[in-house]
């Protein structure tokens, strides 16, 4: 039988018996804290300088490891653990579509008397899509109703409004502000609010690079400063200034180089999926009068009711929001950021306005159900790309335990990556006695590695881990070999 989650009371009682057991949790392990084969692993000297935080336990709470287990740690992506669970825990019918609940059209009237605006409403639907490749939750579906009732618009509006303007979180990087897995955030997001770049080297050294956008993401201006030389490795560089769309293009492509491509985190997502939507009307021979813009809602609106998107005008067209759960294990599994805080954003609307804070309140307080003393963590964000997040593996392996007696706990648990098999684990562990048998997510951060989850140990009992490397020395490299090295010799031990 599994261990209740524990009282808060009850948390330095815990720890001040896994230290007399023979841990020492914030001094970096005494004797018989560590297996010899996991501490020998963890002093590995090329990873000499890292800090390192491990605490692994049995289903039923019993401490087999320890090392800085409460201190606390940037978790990375591991973040999306207490995201993906929330959901699990607060939302219903996560298997299930939601006809209420998708992306939709409206048409509202303009004091001028003209021809009606079409507003585009975004809902917050994390899988809408666009282009040839769409089979469902598509774009296209929005215009064909759209132009079956109307023939002639005049400003074509990206509405997302749902949630507050705060594209990107506090403490998120600014140069990863034009990457895919730093993307802006928006309740109206197409195509993962990325724009893709390919880019082919010149016929001859010293001309520059030959750089289209794909079919259909022409939508910014772009800047090719990035030449073609005769040899080398290939660096090309992007760079798109805060509050700006246009992206530049620099660096290097050898000669006979193959074909890149780019993918670009868009600075409006709102305004591009409007510029879409004018050329998907326009093409179904809808009259476009006026301009394309966004409609944004202010960061700083405390009010839970207004401005509600949407409520204006007569609604043309409406998808189905696709079930929640194909998102959450895409959360989970690829690390999917842009969709973490997404979910992050539902979350809030549950009982306040949409705000990250809202959906972090949410989280707190789950969190606090489980046993999980506040002071044990921060959190900024949903996705874990916050440099601001806090979290120790106590914390943390208090939590996986107390979802194991959730009646949900099964489900979510199968939307984690598996070591050797799926998403961000399917080239690790492949081959060892781990493959198939270790369930858990993955974080990566500039110096930083995470790991936090379950495994089979060689025992056939079920352990329940965290594993955070920090403040490693960029000399030293990537901590991922140690790591997996470290959970390998755990599950052996035990």
């Amino acid at each position: 039988m599994r261990r209740a989650a524990l009282p808060v009371a009850l948390w330095s009682l815990v720890a001040a018996l896994t230290v007399s057991a023979g841990g020492c949790a914030s001094s970096g392990g005494l004797a018989g804290a560590e297996p010899p084969a996991v501490r020998a692993v963890l002093d590995d000297p090329g990873q000499s300088g890292t800090r390192w935080g491990l605490l692994a336990v049995t289903a039923e709470g019993e401490a087999v490891v320890a090392r800085n287990a409460d201190q606390r740690f940037i978790p990375a992506s591991t973040t999306k653990i207490f995201t993906t669970a929330a959901a699990f825990a607060l939302l219903d019918d996560l298997d299930a579509p939601d006809p209420a609940d998708g992306t939709s059209v409206r048409l509202e009237d303009r004091p001028d008397g003209g021809a009606a605006d079409a507003v585009l409403v975004g809902a917050g639907d994390a899988q809408l899509g666009d282009g040839p490749g769409c089979v469902a939750d598509c774009l296209s579906e929005l215009a064909d109703a759209t132009a079956a009732r109307v023939r002639r618009v005049g400003d074509v509006i990206g509405d997302d409004r749902l949630f507050p303007d705060t594209r990107w979180g506090p403490g998120w990087s600014w140069e990863d502000m034009q990457e895919s897995f730093g993307a802006a955030v928006s309740a109206l997001t197409v195509n993962d609010n990325i724009v893709v770049l390919e880019v082919m080297p010149g016929a001859t050294v010293g001309v520059p690079v030959r750089a289209t956008w794909r079919d259909g993401d022409d939508l910014q201006p772009l800047e090719t400063e990035a030449v073609t030389v005769a040899d080398g490795e290939a660096d090309l560089r992007l760079e798109r200034r805060p509050g700006q769309e246009g992206v530049r293009l620099y660096g290097r492509m050898p000669v006979g180089a193959a074909p890149a491509r780019l993918r670009v985190g868009l600075d409006d997502p709102a305004l591009t999926a409007a510029r879409r939507f004018r050329r998907l009307l326009e093409a179904r021979g809808v009259t476009v009068e006026g301009e394309v813009r966004a409609r944004h809602r202010p960061p700083t609106l405390t009010d839970a009711v207004a401005p509600v998107s949407g409520m204006d005008g007569v609604e043309v067209a409406r998808l189905a929001r696709p079930p929640l759960l194909t998102t959450l294990t895409r959360t989970a599994r690829f690390s999917q950021n842009l969709h973490a805080e997404l979910m992050l954003h539902r979350l809030g609307r549950l009982d306040g306005t949409g705000a990250r804070a809202d959906g972090l309140a949410r989280i707190e307080a789950m969190m606090a159900t489980a046993g999980v003393p506040r002071e044990a963590f921060d959190l900024y964000d949903g996705s874990g790309l916050s440099a601001y997040n806090r979290i120790s593996p106590r914390a943390v392996t208090t939590f996986l335990l107390w979802t194991m007696d959730q009646p949900w706990g099964e489900a979510w648990r199968a939307t984690l990556p598996v070591g050797g098999r799926n998403g961000t684990l399917s080239r690790r562990f492949v081959g060892t006695p781990l493959e198939g048998k270790v369930f858990a997510k993955t974080g990566t951060l500039n110096g930083v590695n995470a790991l936090a989850g379950f495994l089979t140990a060689a025992s056939g009992r079920m352990l329940v881990f965290a594993i955070y490397a920090n403040d490693r020395p960029s000399s030293a490299g990537s901590a991922l070999d140690v790591m997996d090295r470290a959970v390998l010799a755990l599950a052996a031990e035990n």
